[in-house]
């Protein structure tokens, strides 16, 4: 049994398990203990997930506000008072004026952008595309070093100074995570191997877009970076991923370097991380960054239309792997734009990262 209507929600975090891993073995406690507690947290909440995957729950109502028609998101941001229990405290509803909580005002905000992008430009009411209420609750425990989508609402941490900043700070952080329930209620892929790097893949393309059309940068002049701001200064690195250049997000002492592969060539066959699912998406994430520049213009307006078609037109399987999510994006080109320009970039941006097409 699944809850939201047989859909069903993994457990999501934006800082990948590998990071946490390393610095939970650093000397310094200042770095170690709050990873190893942030590792705890995630792996509770986690079980949670599976639990109520297994037992059912309550899932949250999918109604729009009665005024709105669903052109309108309906907010509301808790604060966790840096303690555990979900949601916390109701500090901002939707229209109120914003207060003095920065992190409160950040999850508002963009919760918002990404409301606006996917009803704007994609024509999508909401996460399930039906008005569903958009809930966040920040200061989330102490020191908890990630983010995460825990199948019904965003929750942010406030890092822990040293290695990261607030997790409210990047607008595309809380737009990857919302995009994770935007695939939970279409193709539902599954979190392991390929399908689940498809998984983080897609959340990384629909946050990088959400951060662009906030900023109304074109393909050209975006950075590609996902989670750009959330690296304290310490840290030797721009970002936790770079779409434009996998593997080269952070070279850091503590932190190491970026694990991510640009092609097939160099894919981790690995145990960890669900098989991987945050390294592997570097490859279509390389991907779509190609085909991107190669269109030109705002990557929202094609670029970003096509992979939206695939991952909402209904032919993507729980299981797909790169080559199948691939094939749907050369046929969803040809069927929107026909066989011109945009067609042939998806198509050489797919054989550039080692991705073959059938």
């Amino acid at each position: 049994m699944t809850t939201n209507g047989g859909h069903e929600p993994v457990f999501c975090t934006i800082v990948p398990p590998h990071l946490l891993d390393k610095l939970a073995r650093d000397s310094d406690p200042a770095l170690s203990g709050p990873a190893r507690r942030s590792l705890e947290r995630d792996a509770l909440e986690r079980t949670r997930r599976r639990l109520t995957t297994v037992i059912g729950g309550q899932p949250a109502a999918a109604t729009a506000p009665a005024d709105s028609g669903g052109d309108q998101p309906e907010r509301t941001i808790f604060d966790a008072g840096h303690k555990q229990d979900l949601p916390g405290k109701k500090v901002r509803a939707e229209g109120s004026e914003p207060g003095s909580d920065a992190a409160v005002n950040r999850a508002y905000a963009g919760l918002g952008a990404t409301f606006e992008l996917y009803l704007k430009v994609y024509g999508r009411h909401s996460i399930d595309g039906q008005g569903l209420p958009l809930n966040a609750t920040v200061h989330f425990d102490k020191d908890y070093d990630n983010a995460f989508w825990n199948g019904e609402q965003m929750v942010f941490g406030d890092g822990d100074g040293e290695i990261f900043l607030d997790f409210t700070i990047p607008v595309d952080v809380i737009g990857h995570e919302l995009t994770h329930g935007v695939t939970q209620y279409t193709a539902n892929l599954a979190y392991f191997g390929q399908s689940g790097a498809l998984n983080e893949s897609l959340s990384d393309v629909f946050g990088s877009l959400i951060k662009q059309y906030t900023l109304r940068q074109t393909a050209a002049d975006a950075d590609w970076l996902i989670g750009a701001g959330l690296l304290a200064p310490r840290v030797q690195g721009q970002a936790l991923r770079s779409m434009k250049a996998p593997g080269t997000a952070y070279d850091d002492d503590v932190l190491g370097k970026d694990p991510q592969p640009a092609d097939m060539q160099h894919y981790v066959h690995t145990g960890q991380d669900n098989g991987g699912v945050h390294i592997n998406s570097g490859i279509p994430n390389h991907a779509f960054y190609i085909a991107a520049t190669a269109i030109g213009g705002y990557a929202w307006e094609k670029t970003g239309q096509i992979w939206y078609d695939v991952l909402t037109g209904g032919k993507l399987k729980e299981d797909a792997q790169f080559a199948d999510f691939a094939t749907l994006t050369v046929k969803a080109a040809r069927e929107r734009f026909g066989a011109g320009g945009e067609l042939q970039a998806v198509e050489k941006a797919w054989e550039e990262v080692g991705v073959e097409t059938l």
